[in-house]
């Protein structure tokens, strides 16, 4: 693990969202397209925000949330609307969307067909993570009816995710998939979120699942 601190919350954006416009960059010099798969939530807003309006050729980008909600787009609690409305926005709105929702009536049923749309994108070419102070990561929650498969080395591309700190059933990304980045990142605010980085450094996944993804992750925190 690498960790990078900023002095505030203002030079993380920047400065975050320098490093995965580079990265964006470096991976389309030499593949076809680059995969990016990013955390909901309202923590990355400001660098989304800046990452946006940085010039690469955003149509060769697809884009692809670690998790979500299964509610509908335009929900107030949809990630997809939420990422509508701050990273694919200006430049990038010419990126290409995988989606991690439908209109199945729960996240078992529509899976199938979600897992259509991910031919071709692993390994995943960019990660950035985000994490909850329980140290859960995408909805990889401690505690979640089938954490044990998702964090399994076989488990599939996509599960679906109950846990009694979320609200609604989710659709996550498994460790297999999310372990498959090329580059991998993790945003973290907060000097309660810098606490809970230090326990996971040596917590057991199932009690921390963050842990999982912490050694080969860059860590970038600001107050």
């Amino acid at each position: 693990m690498k960790l990078v601190e900023y002095p505030d919350r203002e030079m993380l954006a920047m400065g975050l969202a320098d490093t995965l416009a580079s990265a964006l960059k470096n991976c389309l010099l030499v593949h076809e397209h680059a995969s990016f798969c990013v955390p909901g939530g309202s923590s990355p807003g400001e660098t989304f925000d800046l990452l946006s309006a940085a010039e690469l050729d955003w149509s060769r980008v697809h884009v692809f949330l670690n998790d979500e909600r299964w509610v509908p787009e335009g929900h107030e609690r949809s990630n997809t609307s939420l990422l509508k409305h701050s990273l694919l926005t200006g430049k990038a709105a010419a990126a290409v969307h995988v989606p991690l929702v439908n209109d199945a009536p729960t996240p078992e049923e529509g899976i199938p067909a979600l897992e259509a749309g991910f031919e071709g994108e692993l390994p995943i070419s960019l990660l950035l993570l985000g994490m909850g102070t329980d140290g859960h990561t995408a909805s990889l929650f401690p505690g979640g009816d089938r954490l044990a498969e998702g964090l399994a080395p076989d488990a599939p591309l996509l599960l679906a995710m109950r846990a009694d700190g979320a609200p609604e059933p989710r659709v996550t990304l498994t460790a297999p998939a999310l372990k498959s980045a090329m580059e991998t990142h993790l945003l973290i605010m907060g000097d309660e979120k810098r606490r809970v980085l230090d326990a996971a450094r040596s917590a057991d996944e199932m009690d921390m699942p963050v842990a999982a993804f912490l050694d080969d992750a860059i860590v970038h925190w600001a107050p």
